[in-house]
């Protein structure tokens, strides 16, 4: 059952005194440390602070791909801790898009096969033509029937990043997306993504240690021991 508290419809993503605590050797760790934050409709968004500040636990938590210790998370007008696993997974695969330092691609599928998937999942009927286009607009209209192990890594952040678009998700989760490329492809997956992002007007929602890529996003949130500091 989702929560019946109304949500403002322009803001897309909201939490609510957020913590993450995991146990270790040393005892209870603290992650996640309350944090609140409430991001808008087709705003740009980078989470930014040291190694092990906690962002990309924050980031897991947002998306419903973990669950707060304590806390609350509303995405798109519902509440994703209130849902089970089947329902989250359900609300990300409409909802949701993802892109990650590590690509992520499945081995076994060409690129079109991948970026074909969550429309697949969906039930879309023209998940073939759809994806044959992003890919087109991701410049590797004539790599779709490559294997990810065919391709460069920022050919296959490409990939991924067409396969995270293509079903114009309400929010876009981007975890060091040009964490593992040169700083040419680097800016050239960097451009590509807020050009993307600006076409299907999706919230997007970055973490980064390059100041240059959290420059381009229109609000930094920073990150210490746990805790949003600044933003």
């Amino acid at each position: 059952m989702t929560s019946n508290i109304p949500i403002d419809r322009s803001i897309v993503l909201k939490a609510e005194n957020l913590s993450k605590q995991v146990s270790s050797p040393e005892g209870r760790l603290t992650i996640v440390d309350a944090v609140s934050l409430s991001i808008a409709a087709g705003e740009t968004v980078a989470l930014i602070g040291a190694s092990g500040a906690g962002k990309s636990t924050l980031l897991a938590i947002l998306a419903g791909l973990d669950l707060p210790t304590a806390g609350r998370v509303w995405l798109d007008g519902q509440e994703l801790t209130a849902m089970d696993e089947d329902q989250r997974a359900q609300l990300r695969a409409d909802r949701v898009g993802f892109v990650f330092q590590a690509f992520h691609l499945v081995p076994s599928l060409t690129a079109l096969e991948n970026v074909m998937l969550p429309l697949e999942l969906a039930g879309r009927g023209d998940a073939r033509s759809a994806a044959s286009r992003m890919l087109e607009r991701v410049g590797l209209g004539n790599r779709g029937g490559h294997y990810p192990r065919q391709l460069s890594g920022g050919e296959q952040q490409r990939v991924a990043l067409a396969r995270a678009s293509v079903t114009r998700p309400a929010v876009l989760f981007a975890d060091e997306p040009t964490g593992n490329l040169d700083t040419a492809t680097g800016e050239n997956i960097c451009r590509l993504l807020f050009e993307l992002n600006a076409e299907s007007r999706t919230t997007l929602l970055l973490v980064t240690h390059d100041p240059a890529l959290a420059s381009r996003c229109a609000r930094r949130l920073t990150m210490s021991a746990g805790r949003l500091v600044e933003g």
